[in-house]
């Protein structure tokens, strides 16, 4: 479990195309890797399955990871947020994510508010239901806020968050292109909800 607090910014140094799977190397900065343990990447959970004294970690990427998230579109020298699991002792500064993905949105518009800015993202519609303004969503494993949501047209919906300068220097945020797609968890306490109501 993780809780969408970014620890550090990696960067991918190889990647390597298997049998509809892929190894991603990257040069994490985490130098007390412990083999096995589950680190986020963009909010996508690995297995650190190699590592070295330098931080870089060798990750094994499914095709059910390739098909439900945007780590496809990693490439050498792509810059990626890495959350390590949370442990009991671990303040929760964020909110229960599971890297699990969801989804992928699309990055639309960056404005300026203040010295904030205000991101807005495009969503599959099939996830509005679990989406509330002023709950929480985790975009490529980062934490937010949901400052607005839209209603579902075409397939999909408009969801608003809030950035800080603070998350806009230290994640991948800040190099967002128009049309750039992003890994999108839902909060996984509305789907049990869901799921009770349907089935009790």
């Amino acid at each position: 479990m993780f809780s969408g607090i970014i620890e550090h910014l990696g960067t991918v140094a190889a990647v390597q195309p298997g049998n509809a799977s892929c190894i991603l190397d990257i040069d994490t900065g985490i130098t007390d890797v412990i083999l096995g343990e589950s680190i986020a990447v963009n909010g996508v959970c690995l297995t650190a399955t190699e590592f070295n004294a330098e931080g870089r970690v060798r990750f094994f990427v499914s095709a059910e990871s390739l098909d439900r998230t945007a780590l496809g579109r990693l490439k050498e020298g792509s810059r990626v947020n890495l959350e390590r699991a949370v442990t009991p002792a671990t303040r929760l500064s964020g909110h229960i994510v599971q890297g699990h993905v969801d989804g992928i949105a699309t990055f639309c518009t960056a404005d300026m508010v203040g010295d904030a800015r205000k991101l807005a993202f495009s969503a599959p519609a099939a996830l509005r239901r679990y989406m509330v303004e002023k709950g929480s969503i985790t975009l490529d494993g980062i934490s937010l806020t949901l400052n607005a949501v839209g209603a579902p047209k075409d397939g999909e919906f408009t969801i608003e968050v809030m950035i800080i300068p603070h998350t806009w220097d230290h994640t991948t945020l800040g190099a967002l292109s128009s049309g750039e797609p992003v890994n999108v968890e839902v909060d996984v306490i509305a789907k049990y909800v869901e799921s009770v109501c349907q089935y009790r």
